[in-house]
């Protein structure tokens, strides 16, 4: 009996952190089905992080998209010095920041007001309607890296050592950062989002 035809039953059972390590590994010895499965993964973490920058639906899948064509290129020299998640959202943000400079006439590049308050500040905390645009305003006066980090760290759930390989920064300093723009944000919202 050949049991190839029962591959991926009776591949071992592999923890998640090294799940992506070893569709690498498959799509790196030519079982390109592997790289589908590593989309599938990503596809929806790499959406929101380049929605986030655009704002626009449409132009988000488009970038989307060439993130996973970039990654198919580049996939069969992926090493693993960073996570499979850390390197698609380095493309991600890479591409997306590339979109806004190539499109800046068209598009406002600022964050999602509705998912900071959803996900980072408990709903009775901030009025949206009222307090949605303060919001908005203040996140867009933090300094690019103390925003890019707050973003990645709060929508993303990302690790500190994940968003410190994202910003090009050291895990010390993305916690900095991360600690200043939390201290900005309630210094500019009168305290609104005191714990």
């Amino acid at each position: 009996m050949d049991v190839s035809v029962f591959g991926d039953l009776l591949r071992p059972v592999i923890a998640e952190g090294d799940l992506d390590r070893d569709l690498v590994a498959r799509f790196q010895a030519g079982e390109r089905i592997a790289f589908d499965q590593i989309v599938r993964r990503h596809q929806k973490g790499v959406w929101r992080i380049i929605r986030r920058y655009l704002r626009d639906d449409a132009d988000a899948a488009d970038v989307t998209q060439l993130v996973f064509v970039r990654a198919f290129k580049a996939l069969g020299g992926f090493r693993g010095a960073a996570s499979v998640r850390s390197w698609l959202y380095r493309i991600a943000i890479h591409a997306a920041l590339s979109w806004i400079r190539d499109h800046r006439r068209e598009v406002a590049t600022e964050l999602d007001d509705s998912a900071l308050v959803a996900q980072a500040v408990a709903p009775a905390e901030i009025d949206r309607g009222r307090d949605s645009l303060r919001l908005r305003a203040a996140v867009s006066e933090l300094p690019p890296k103390q925003r890019l980090v707050l973003e990645l760290r709060v929508f993303d759930d990302l690790s500190f050592k994940e968003v410190a390989e994202l910003a090009d920064c050291t895990e010390n300093t993305a916690k900095v950062n991360f600690h200043y723009a939390v201290k900005r944000l309630r210094e500019i919202l009168g305290g609104a989002l005191e714990a």
